[in-house]
Order: structure tokens, then sequence, then C-alpha cells
């Protein structure tokens, strides 16, 4: 650990010191120019989540696993009828929890004689960890992993019949983990992020260097073991966060159920490593049977890498859909998106009629 003396951590504190009069800048200028869209997504989430939620019909149960050792929280949803069942691993995307819109897909698949597990990653939601809202692909791949061996070896599972389905970030980690598994029976990622580089370019210069300051407090004070500084995951154009593409905020904040939570911040500097991913690099050694879900309207991403990751690897598939990154949650395109995928998931686990 650095002593407060080190010239180390003077010169830390130097530049902290000279960059917090823009920082506190920039978050004034995130609260004054956020008051109108805070007002229209909350309009935005209670209109648009009265039209997709549903009830739950199969039980869904709230269980842990560890994941190097730190508790994840986990809701298992089983099947009606006689085990052994099959399963699908629900790999939620940027920020998002288990409460943010899964429940449509533990239904649909649970109901179609699938098992699904969903969890929240470490430091995230009901899971334990810290810093808090520190997203770590690396450590995110580590939790799908841990997700995968305690499904598998749940007494009602056959571990030879279990899938892995990811949307948005979620789906950088899916096609990670099935490249270097090969106990994954098949795969499904929706709007995926497929490549950081693609992205951060589709996200903007302007924003991009809106961060930077922020970036280098929290490297700072990472450095120096004083907790991490923080920015909005989304905000409104023109303000400081990771994503300010015109539209993603009400997006995001459609998938909140009326009630629920979504906390917007992470840790600024986790952005570098997002930079730098990649999972089309990784596609071709996907032997699994693959179904990439783009949506052709795609405002977050650059839906061509989407398509060329279903292209290379062996068993992809590619199915489009007319959606930006976020109406394919929502009704009426969810219903044809769960028909397409839990058909692609009932022939390749080998699900009865």
């Amino acid at each position: 650990m650095l002593s407060a003396a080190t010239p180390e951590v003077s010169t830390i504190r130097s530049a902290a010191a000279a960059i917090s009069s823009v920082v506190n800048r920039a978050r004034i200028s995130l609260l004054l120019t956020s008051t109108a869209y805070v007002k229209e997504c909350k309009r935005y989430v209670h209109r648009t989540y009265k039209e997709f939620d549903m009830p739950a019909t199969i039980p869904t149960q709230r269980v842990d696993f560890s994941s190097s050792g730190t508790r994840c929280a986990a809701w298992l949803t089983l099947p009606p009828g006689d085990a052994p069942h099959s399963a699908v691993v629900l790999v939620h995307g940027f920020g998002a929890t288990h409460e943010m819109m899964l429940a449509q897909y533990e239904q649909r698949f649970a109901a179609s004689g699938i098992a699904t597990l969903a969890f929240d990653y470490r430091n995230t939601g009901e899971s334990d960890g810290r810093p808090r809202q520190h997203i770590s692909l690396r450590a995110q791949r580590d939790d799908v992993d841990a997700a995968l061996d305690f499904i598998g070896a749940h007494p009602v599972i056959d571990k030879a019949r279990v899938a892995l389905w990811g949307t948005s970030l979620g789906g950088m980690s899916v096609l990670r983990v099935a490249a270097k598994r090969d106990d994954v029976a098949a795969a499904i990622v929706q709007c995926p992020m497929v490549h950081g580089p693609a992205a951060v370019r589709r996200l903007g210069v302007a924003p991009a260097l809106r961060l930077t300051p922020h970036i280098a407090v929290d490297a700072a004070r990472a450095l120096a073991r004083r907790g991490r500084w923080y920015v909005p995951i989304v905000g409104p154009p023109g303000s400081t966060a990771m994503v300010t593409i015109a539209g993603a905020q009400q997006g995001w904040n459609s998938t909140v159920p009326a009630g629920g939570h979504f906390e917007n911040r992470v840790a600024a500097a986790d952005v570098l490593g997002l930079v730098v991913a990649s999972a089309l690099r990784h596609a071709a050694t996907i032997t699994a049977p693959l179904l990439v879900c783009v949506c052709d309207r795609e405002t977050l991403i650059d839906p061509k890498y989407v398509e060329e990751t279903a292209r290379r690897a062996p068993r992809g598939i590619a199915r489009h859909y007319d959606s930006d990154h976020f109406e394919i949650y929502h009704p009426p395109l969810v219903e044809q998106v769960l028909a397409d995928q839990t058909a692609f998931l009932r022939e390749h686990l080998d699900v009865g009629a």
C-alpha cells in the first residue's frame, strides 16, 4: 500500500485537486440538464412496463452461488414436469440486475420445459462484493463460469444440456465463455456488444473527452486505495456519462419495473476495460450452436459487427429484427424474439414436445 507521504501519492493528490473543479462542474451540469429527462423517463417507464408486465406463473426460487469466494445472488426457475431438466443461464447487460426484464425470459423458457438461472454480477444488485458498481469484464466472465458450474451440479439439471443466454454487454461475456468451454450446449445473444473499439466509435469522441478527467480521478483514487470515483452509466446527450446517445436514457429506464431500482453509476475507469474488449476475435472458436439476434436499427453498437460474429462462428446463425437496442425487450417484438429463442433452445437442448 502507498504511504500518504510518498511522492506518488502527492502527485495523485495534486492531479486530483487540479481537475476537481472540472469534475464538479460536470456533475452540476449533469444534474441541471437531466431534470426534464428524469420526468420524461418516469412517464415512459410507467407506461411501457404496464404493457409488458407479466404475472409469474412458475415459481422462482432465490438461491446463491460463490464466484471467486464472493456470494452471487441468483434466481432459479424450474419447469413443471419430471427431471432432469435442460437449463439456460441468463446473463444481463451493462449495469442491469435481475429485476430489469428477466422475468419474461424466465417464465417463457420455463413454460417450454427449460430451467433458468439468472444472477446479479458481483459488486452489483443483491450480490456481495466491493467496490460497488465496479464493472470488470474478466470478473463477469468468472461469474458466468461459476453460474454454469452451479447449475450443472444441481441435482435436477442435466449438465449436458445447459445453454447460455446474454443480452447487450452480457452477450460479450456469453460469447467469450462459450469460446473457451466445451460444456456449453448452445448459446444465444441479443443486441450484443461484441467489439469494444467499434462501440466506442459509435458513442462518439466528445462524450469520451468529457469522461477523461473522471477517469483520471478514479484511476488515481484506485491506485491510492481511497475508494472509487463514479459517473452515470447513461445520461442525456451532452452530459457526462458512459452512454449519452439520444434515447439511451429513456431506453435504459424502460427496462426498470415500476417501483424498481436502477443504480445508474459505474466506477469511471472501468470504461478502459470496455474499450479494448472484443468477443468478435473469439467467435471462430465457438463450437456450440449460436443464435445471434441482430437489431437492425441499433444506435449503441454497429450491427455489422454483430452479424459478423454469427458469420465467424462455425455453427452461428443471425436473425434480424426491426428494432433499436431497447425495443427488443418490449411488446410486440419481444413475443417474436421469445418464440425464436425458445424454438432454438428446444431444438439444441433436446427438449421433448
